[in-house]
């Protein structure tokens, strides 16, 4: 019954890991041939100062995006879950923006940011307050408006998934809770916090990974000849210039080996955490 689980996970995710791993070894030329050069690609890679601006850039929009998704994923789900009229039609929309297209979401939000006529600039004006702002083209903002988006873009998503988690909590807690006088936010910090808890590290692990391997929104927000670029240039964004602009594939695949690596160093730092503030067994 799990064979064609195992086979999938074979051809899908190990083969093309191991095949990476080994091409990181090679040098690639013209017309399909490969050189092997060892660790050349990575000893070039650590020496790069390139190479530590867009780890420092992928390290700096995981803190910016994950911490204020989770949250606010959190508290929408919250209220969602909630005995409130058209509960179904939120839903809907907070999940919305998880369906849209990327390009789509990119296209809108670099008009919403343009510092000519976009209307956070024309909002900021009218509250008196700095509009003159180049979100996407000035180095000081332009990693913040790509975790803007991806904010935007994501937290519907968490806040289904965490929603799920509230719904599978019993009722009987919080009635027990309000005849013993808690206060709702003792009822939110007691019981909802911790037997969400679960779900809540399962959100946090997902959302750290997806903020390590963020591409898409930086390629569509950030052109490649904006002058701010190297401000938001990420580890997959430059993978992609290496690997398909630069035809430079045994360097990007060097390249990945570190995501993964930067990916596995987190994800075991946060199981080791877990164990202080997940609760399992109720």
């Amino acid at each position: 019954m799990v064979m064609p689980t195992v086979i999938g996970l074979m051809i899908l995710n190990i083969y093309p890991l191991l095949r990476t791993v080994y091409m990181s070894f090679f040098k690639s030329g013209s017309f399909g041939k490969w050189a092997f050069v060892g660790l050349d690609n990575y000893m070039k890679m650590f020496q790069s100062d390139s190479f530590w601006t867009i780890t420092k850039n992928t390290l700096v929009f995981m803190v910016m995006t994950v911490p204020v998704t989770v949250i606010f994923g959190l508290l929408i789900a919250v209220l969602l879950d909630q005995k409130i009229k058209g509960k179904t039609v939120f839903r809907a929309i907070y999940f919305l923006p998880m369906v849209v297209a990327p390009a789509a979401v990119a296209m809108v939000w670099k008009w919403l940011f343009n510092s000519e006529y976009g209307i956070i600039n024309t909002v900021l004006s009218a509250l008196h307050l700095p509009s003159d702002i180049n979100w996407i083209a000035d180095p000081k903002t332009a990693l913040l408006t790509c975790a803007i988006v991806t904010i935007w873009s994501s937290v519907g998503y968490d806040a289904i998934l965490l929603l799920s988690g509230l719904q599978s909590i019993s009722r009987t807690y919080y009635e027990a809770a309000r005849i013993d006088g808690a206060t709702g936010f003792q009822q939110f910090r007691k019981i909802t916090v911790p037997l969400v808890s679960p779900t809540l590290f399962f959100v946090l692990m997902m959302r750290v990974m997806a903020s390590l391997k963020v591409f898409d929104i930086v390629y569509m927000m950030i052109e490649k000849t904006n002058p701010a670029i190297r401000s938001a240039e990420t580890i997959l964004y430059n993978f992609y210039q290496e690997t398909f602009v630069k035809n430079n594939k045994g360097y990007g695949s060097a390249l990945v080996v570190w995501c993964v690596i930067l990916i596995a160093m987190i994800t075991i730092i946060q199981f080791i955490g877990q164990k202080k503030w997940v609760t399992y067994d109720v």
